[in-house]
Formats: C-alpha cells, sequence, structure tokens
C-alpha cells in the first residue's frame, strides 16, 4: 500500500448534511480531534459534518478546521468529487427493488483489510483493496441476500468502482474460481444503474450459480468417497491400515461416515434449495429428469425438517445438566441418521441430473475446471445407491 499522510482529512459536499469530513491515516485520531475542536459535529457513520443553513458559520469554521489540522499535523483536501454516501443513494435508486445504504470509513488503512475475506471478486475491486488506499466505502444490500460495494476509482478523477460481497453460506472467498468481476462505473446514477443492472448483475447470477453447483457437487462427491471407502472396508474385513475390522473399528468406522455425511450434506441443504428453484421439474425436458427433480426436493425437504428438529434438541440439552445429555444426545443423533440418510441416498443416486441442468443454465463450468471434472468422471466410478443407515442404531 503507498504511503499516505500519518493523519488527513477529505472535505465532500453533501446535498443533505452540508460539509462532510472524512479522517484517516495511520494516525487519524489526531484528524478527528482537528475536526471536534474547529466545530464539526461526528456522525454514526465516522464521517464529520458541518451544517450549510449557516453560511457565515461555514466561513469561520473551515479556516478554523485548517489551522487545527496544521497544528495536529493533519492535511486537508477538499475532493472533486460529491459526497459518496449521495452518490451511493442516487445510484441504489436506479436498481431494481429495495437497496439499503451505509457508509463505511476506514481511517486507518488496515481496516479495509477486513473486507478482504468477504469481497468476491476478480477485477480491480479487490485489487484496489488490497493494495491501495480505500479510505471509504458504501455498502449496498437488498433483500435478496446480494451485498454491493461502491468505491472511487483509486488514481482517477472521475468513475466509480463496484464488486460484490460473497452471499451467505460460502467462505473461502479469496481467489474463488467463480468470483465475478467488478465493473467501472460513472458518475452519471442512470447509466451507472443500468449498467450494473444489465452487465454486472445477470454475471453476478450465472457466477453464483456456478458456484453453488460446483458446492453441491463437491460435497456429494467427498460423502460418496467416503461412502465407497466404507464399503470396500465393510467387503474386505479389514480396516484401511489392513488390520482385520473387528465389531469396534466398524462401529467407529460407522460413526466417522455418519457424522460426515451429516457435515457435508449441510452445503447441499444450503446451496440446493437455490439450485432447484433455478432447474424446476417442469423445464425439464424429459419426463424421468422432471421425476428425479422432484425426488431431490422431496428429500430435501425432508432432511431439512431433520435439522431442524435436531437443532431444538440441541438447544434443549445445551440447558440440561451434563449427566442428563449422554442418552438424549445418542437417540436423537441415531434419529436425525435414520431421517437424513434417505436424502442423502437419493442426492447421491438423482443429484447428477439437476447438476446436468444447472450446468446448462450457466453454459457449463470455467474452463480452468473443465479438465478437472473429465479427469474425475473418467477415474470415479458410479456409487450404487445405499440400501440403509450404516449401522444407525443407538449405542447405549
Amino acid at each position: 500500500m503507498p504511503d499516505s499522510p500519518p493523519a488527513h482529512i477529505t472535505l465532500a459536499f453533501s446535498r443533505s448534511a452540508g460539509i462532510v469530513a472524512i479522517p484517516t491515516g495511520r494516525q487519524y485520531c489526531w484528524a478527528e480531534t482537528a475536526l471536534s475542536t474547529s466545530g464539526f459535529q461526528r456522525r454514526d457513520d465516522g464521517t464529520y459534518a458541518l451544517p450549510v443553513g449557516d453560511p457565515q458559520a461555514a466561513r469561520t469554521t473551515v479556516p478554523d478546521l485548517i489551522r487545527a489540522a496544521q497544528r495536529h499535523q493533519t492535511t486537508v483536501k477538499a475532493s472533486t468529487r460529491r459526497f459518496l454516501g449521495d452518490v451511493a443513494q442516487d445510484f441504489a435508486d436506479q436498481l431494481r427493488g429495495t437497496w439499503t445504504v451505509k457508509l463505511e470509513v476506514y481511517s486507518h488503512p488496515l481496516w479495509q483489510e477486513d473486507l478482504v475475506p468477504w469481497l468476491w471478486d476478480c477485477g480491480e475491486l479487490s485489487q484496489a483493496v488490497q493494495n491501495l488506499q480505500v479510505p471509504y466505502a458504501a455498502v449496498l444490500s437488498n433483500d435478496a441476500d446480494i451485498t454491493l460495494l461502491l468505491i472511487e476509482r483509486p488514481g482517477h478523477q472521475h468513475g466509480y468502482v463496484v464488486g460484490a460481497f460473497a452471499p451467505g453460506g460460502f467462505t473461502d472467498n479469496y481467489h474463488e474460481p467463480h468470483a465475478p468481476r467488478s465493473i467501472v462505473v460513472p458518475a452519471a446514477a442512470g447509466l451507472a444503474g443500468r449498467l450494473v443492472t444489465d452487465r454486472f448483475l445477470p454475471a453476478y447470477h450465472q457466477a453464483l450459480l456456478a458456484r453453488r453447483t460446483t458446492t453441491v457437487e463437491d460435497a456429494l462427491a467427498r460423502i460418496r468417497e467416503e461412502y465407497q471407502t466404507w464399503q470396500a472396508m465393510v467387503a474386505s474385513g479389514r480396516a484401511s491400515d489392513a488390520s482385520p475390522l473387528g465389531p469396534g473399528s466398524l462401529h467407529q468406522a460407522s460413526a466417522v461416515l455418519r457424522d460426515l455425511a451429516w457435515w457435508t450434506f449441510r452445503d447441499v441443504l444450503i446451496h440446493g434449495p437455490a439450485l432447484l428453484e433455478r432447474c424446476p421439474p417442469d423445464a425439464a425436458s424429459r419426463r424421468k429428469d422432471a421425476d428425479a427433480l422432484e425426488r431431490l426436493r422431496s428429500a430435501l425437504h425432508s432432511a431439512q425438517s431433520a435439522r431442524a428438529e435436531w437443532n431444538d434438541v440441541m438447544d434443549g440439552l445445551r440447558q440440561s445438566p451434563d449427566t442428563q445429555r449422554v442418552i438424549p444426545f445418542v437417540e436423537a443423533e441415531a434419529q436425525r441418521d435414520s431421517r437424513v440418510w434417505p436424502a442423502i441416498e437419493t442426492w447421491l443416486k438423482d443429484g447428477d441430473v439437476l447438476l446436468q441442468q444447472a450446468r446448462a443454465a450457466y453454459g457449463g463450468l470455467p474452463r480452468q475446471l473443465r479438465a478437472q471434472e473429465a479427469a474425475l468422471s473418467a477415474t470415479t466410478p458410479a456409487l450404487p445407491a445405499p440400501s440403509a443407515v450404516p449401522d444407525a442404531a443407538p449405542r447405549r
């Protein structure tokens, strides 16, 4: 990140707030002190404002700020742009639906690093946040779990950069291969809104569909691999280290499979509904595909109900004395597994139908992943449908 003054104040004009001041720098407290002593009022978003209702007060306060800033080793600069909060609100008003706008001030340069794990971007926005100083930004969110970040384009007198945060249910967004690319938009709110509506958001939705598809596919592949390992152990009568597979070892291996399947299947519970919404049964070209999608939907609903019941049981057990938890937990776990495993079985059997439909909706996997998919398909045998939950009886 390039060097910057230890304390700096940026002044911008807002049609509603008057003169807005943004304190930044590694010693931003010096800038805040200069603002407070000269008459600026701190606001909830971290900015300071000087209302312009009294022009005479403004004419005297700004010179006072300059003198106070000099005493506190702070530089002051008037921005050639409108206040970013106003720009963001005008921009949000041009987007479809209802959007909320929140201005964020990253007074200390290190604060903007908190954005990096959450940004889902492979373009200029991510590069700017990682390598340049971004003293403030506007966060725009709607009720469809879409969150955008708007910043002034660094190094340019005009233009803004718009990108996205990852939606709920995802982690590890840094260098994620499906990430959409942020776009540069002009200050004109109407044109900026059209660019985001017509170009960025469609690309975002396609990228999200691709990522959901890959996430569900990876979850099913992991369960499939572990189940095949378990089947091989049962068939051979030997554990993974080639030792004889006794009742205790088999019980432990079954428990590991059940736990892994439960925790891994959560990705399907989170992202499966959105895939099914994009690929409804009535849109399937073949009757058997439509039937498979309907089975997947029913299985997902059953597993979601089991998860809700399991969460209720866990909440109750957390409030119980330790001595009263063990047997109810084991019984609840066995009941959960017996209900969820049929859903897992259905998704292992019919999940490829949904994945194929989803790929068709976004045009297939990214180029760098197609070779990996082909290699996986060539080396991974089909999984026979499991006939029962492995060793799911309650243990006493």
